[in-house]
């Protein structure tokens, strides 16, 4: 090992490559849980439309080969030029870090993620990745491979409503240990998210199945945890009947808590910050 440190020894990495190079600081790790974390960061830029009152339905769809689509009915992501990448905006969030709607408050006041890597690193880490986009009513179309440029934006079609579509195919060179996706491990972070968000409608189907039929499995919930409460007292004796709930808007911030005491001896505490699980706490938690 050579002990000279000079500034040619200084690396700087364009583009993506720094999470190809490095993608366990962005995912955690290239096992099952970072695996699944890709489907996450795209579901939570749908969820986050959703918060901001543009989208009702988000559907996930593992298809054949464990190819993961995922679709909304919101605003569809803007297509217009970047002012300062000077290329339409849908690429600059799937190919610039830290480019997102998220930074300013005025798209959406809360979101599960501020940092704007999350469609970035996604698309860094699968072996394709196309999006598309429906708005104005058109259909428009781009498509990536590990995070580079495959085909510019071009429309496909015509259509009567807004929504965007993420496709990807997570990439054996990042992910060597598996790229199976675990449909429990999906399943039950779905129905949580759908608890989490009152009146939003997630769905989730498996077509890898050699069933002519996919198994397809839809939840939505108008009492939001309210419900989650109730699910996860299913099968305990509860003190009282009626579950506290409380929500409330201060400074721009909104709270809510649902709580039911069953005779059990140990307490259970599920904290959550923009549909972030917290299982440290935090002072949300100790109010």
């Amino acid at each position: 090992m050579s002990n000279n440190y000079e500034a040619e020894n200084i690396q700087i990495l364009e583009g993506l490559e720094a999470v190809r190079k490095r993608p366990g600081m962005y995912i955690g790790s290239t096992g099952p849980r970072g695996l699944h974390h890709l489907v996450w960061e795209i579901v939570d830029n749908s969820i986050d439309e959703a918060l901001a009152g543009y989208c009702t339905h988000i559907e996930v769809d593992i298809m054949p080969n464990d190819i993961i689509a995922v679709t909304d009915n919101g605003r569809g992501m803007p297509i217009g030029l970047h002012p300062k990448t000077g290329r339409p905006a849908v690429e600059t969030i799937f190919t610039v870090l830290h480019a997102g709607g998220k930074f300013d408050g005025s798209n959406y006041k809360v979101s599960g993620g501020l940092h704007g890597v999350g469609a970035s690193v996604v698309n860094a880490l699968s072996e394709w990745l196309t999006v598309q986009v429906s708005r104005e009513g058109k259909i428009f179309e781009q498509t990536f491979r590990r995070g580079k440029v495959s085909d510019d934006l071009h429309e496909i079609g015509v259509s009567d409503h807004n929504g965007s579509k993420v496709i990807f195919k997570a990439d054996s060179e990042i992910f060597q240990e598996t790229t199976e996706y675990d449909f429990e491990t999906l399943r039950n972070r779905i129905q949580q998210l759908a608890f989490l968000n009152k009146g939003l409608r997630i769905t989730l189907t498996d077509s890898r199945t050699s069933e002519e039929e996919p198994v397809t499995l839809s939840y939505m919930y108008e009492g939001g945890i309210r419900e989650y409460v109730a699910f996860l007292n299913q099968n305990k004796s509860c003190i009282h009947k009626d579950i506290i709930y409380i929500e409330k808007e201060v400074n721009g911030i909104t709270a809510e808590l649902a709580l039911q005491y069953n005779d059990g001896v140990q307490s259970n505490i599920y904290s959550f910050t923009n549909n972030i699980n917290t299982p440290e706490g935090g002072t949300h938690e100790e109010g």
